[in-house]
């Protein structure tokens, strides 16, 4: 009797000590549950955005910027067409990395987690899902992927010039013409290296470049009209595609998500 006594005390201690071990995921979550209200914003129609007057456009350099906004990244990104809903937008990113702003969080209070968001147009398309994070890095690699996704974010722009809404108008649309456009607008410090990859024309007067930028990969999408000065022109790469850097890739990640009810009247 005494030892079925100590044995059950001791599972109850463990499962105890399991309980009370068990991270506290709801720093993360509200980080996630943020994101996909930012989303929301971003797809919301045109004057009814909260002050966004192009609710609906914008492209994968908004959605990186959103989640590096959250302390995360871009895990990767995908666009299936769907015959009855259209264009079906899949991103898979990893929170956690860094605590929200301004915040103190204990290590074992805020851990890493990925989650998965679909949408398509409307704010009303908009899901959210926990998700399972990878188990191994997106390089091959051996090593963590939280690791490796801590390094990408570190690389990621920072500071008041980070990923701004802006021009590319009277740029060359040549590798030199994305240095000087990179310099110009304080994107890129005296120091860094830059290396265009390939680029490519696309239609509207559009050119996109996969460029490394101190080796990490990065998407430079240059347009001719003065109406995309609200989009976001440069932005990291998707971790899976940081190996590749391939310019068909920087090009399906320059399309315009949604459309935008504003401009069409």
């Amino acid at each position: 009797m005494t030892a079925l006594v100590a044995g059950a005390t001791g599972v109850a201690g463990t499962l105890l000590h399991q309980r009370t071990a068990a991270p506290d995921t709801s720093a993360v979550d509200a980080q996630a549950a943020q994101l996909a209200e930012d989303l929301r914003g971003d797809l919301n129609a045109g004057f009814h955005s909260g002050g966004r007057p192009y609710g609906g456009q914008f492209t994968e350099g908004t959605l990186v910027a959103q989640v590096a906004s959250h302390g995360g990244v871009l895990v990767s990104s995908d666009t299936e067409r769907s015959q009855a809903a259209g264009d079906v937008h899949t991103a898979d990113v990893m929170l956690g990395l860094v605590p929200p702003a301004g915040e103190t969080v204990a290590a074992d209070a805020y851990p890493v987690r990925c989650y998965r968001y679909t949408f398509g147009i409307g704010s009303h398309s908009v899901r959210q899902s926990g998700m399972t994070c990878p188990a191994s890095r997106t390089d091959g690699k051996p090593g963590s992927l939280a690791a490796q996704m801590g390094v990408l974010l570190s690389r990621q722009p920072t500071g008041a010039f980070a990923y701004r809404q802006m021009a590319t108008t009277g740029y060359a649309h040549t590798p030199q013409g994305a240095v000087d456009f990179l310099k110009d607008k304080r994107l890129t410090a005296t120091g860094d290296t830059v290396s265009a990859v390939s680029g490519t024309a696309g239609s509207g007067g559009v050119h996109v470049l996969a460029l490394r930028i101190n080796g990490t990969c990065h998407y430079l999408r240059m347009d001719s009209s003065p109406t995309a000065s609200h989009l976001i022109p440069l932005w990291a790469a998707p971790a899976d595609e940081q190996e590749t850097c391939g310019v068909q890739q920087a090009a399906e990640a320059a399309a315009l998500y949604g459309v935008d009810p504003a401009e069409q009247g």
